[in-house]
């Protein structure tokens, strides 16, 4: 008897684990991203109060001591695991894989503008945009050994941090500027070079590092040199924002007035447009998708309108989440 009692309880216990997937299922389902205007009123499993205390493994792109590594300690705090990737598409990867829970991807410079390769694989891939910051870019010349600047033979960095640091690079006139595939990688080539008089320009964490001696500090050309960082994430997260932010991308229809259009829907109901830029549509050339980040949550009933008054004039339109309005923060 008690061995049939104990088929029964399985048999029972079976069902209910039979009905927990079923209804596991459904939740994922209506938790999924979904292009529709109505799938936008889900419930997030995640606050960012949470998302900031929990101890978790975020991917950024580059070396350590990298200036997304750094975004990413000032997002989340220090109680975190980084995970180097070599370019934007591993970060999206180990996202989309869960190999990570966050990625930190750089999005646009003050100085230098967009990031396009974040722009195209944000929208190639099902990934959100969970949050922002805003960090302040110092740049320094490091190397292994204290040196004269007049015995510097090569300076490494990413193309990007020598554009922002051309003026003071133009006074080594015995230096030759290589490119780097990143600032904080740079420092690994220079490692690689016992007792040579070279160069990188890096962050300053970069430098501790890797032990290395700056030999100037603060040698960008503007001192307002900010980049813009995105927090992407597996899935959306949707809450109770104190200032509210939503990124989307639109291809409008080749109708007379579609762009005049597009703007109004935002005009006319108050909501702030902060940005707008086009970006070619491949296999379409001279054809453009635009790129657009508002003031406002998915879930107003203004921002609903607005989107559904600018599908009627659009081929398509992709929502990557709404977030928190970003701090900036100084480095």
């Amino acid at each position: 008897m008690e061995s049939e009692k104990w088929k029964v309880e399985s048999e029972k216990w079976k069902v209910k684990s039979e009905k927990w997937k079923v209804e596991s299922g459904k939740w994922k389902v209506k938790s999924g991203k979904n292009q529709s205007l109505e799938s936008i009123e889900i419930k997030n499993y995640m606050t960012t109060q949470e998302k900031k205390e929990m101890v978790m493994k975020i991917a950024f792109q580059g070396e350590y001591g990298a200036f997304s590594e750094v975004a990413a300690k000032k997002y989340f705090g220090d109680k975190i695991e980084t995970s180097p990737s070599y370019a934007f598409a591993d970060v999206f990867f180990k996202v989309q894989k869960r190999q990570v829970r966050f990625g930190v991807v750089p999005i646009e410079n003050s100085l230098y503008g967009s990031v396009f390769d974040s722009y195209d694989l944000l929208l190639k891939s099902d990934l959100s945009v969970v949050g922002e910051l805003q960090l302040q870019i110092n740049h320094h010349l490091l190397a292994k050994r204290n040196l004269e600047l007049t015995e510097i033979t090569k300076v490494y960095s990413h193309p990007q941090a020598l554009g922002q640091c051309s003026e003071f690079l133009k006074t080594l006139k015995y230096a030759e500027i290589l490119p780097s595939y990143d600032t904080a990688g740079s420092a690994l080539t220079l490692l690689q070079h016992n007792g040579d008089p070279i160069a990188i320009v890096a962050s300053k964490e970069a430098a501790e590092v890797y032990q290395l001696k700056i030999l100037k500090k603060n040698i960008q050309n503007n001192s307002e040199n900010y980049t813009r960082f995105l927090i992407i994430a597996k899935n959306p997260l949707l809450e109770d924002f104190k200032f509210p932010k939503t990124s989307i991308c639109f291809e409008l229809k080749n109708i007379p007035g579609a762009l005049f259009k597009s703007l109004s829907v935002f005009a006319l109901r108050d909501i702030n447009l902060v940005k707008i830029e086009s970006r070619p549509i491949p296999h379409k050339p001279f054809e453009y998708r635009f790129y657009a980040d508002f003031f406002g949550d998915l879930r107003e009933e203004r921002i609903k309108n607005a989107l559904k008054n600018l599908a009627e004039i659009s081929l398509s339109i992709k929502v990557f989440g709404t977030y928190e309005k970003g701090e900036i923060y100084k480095s």
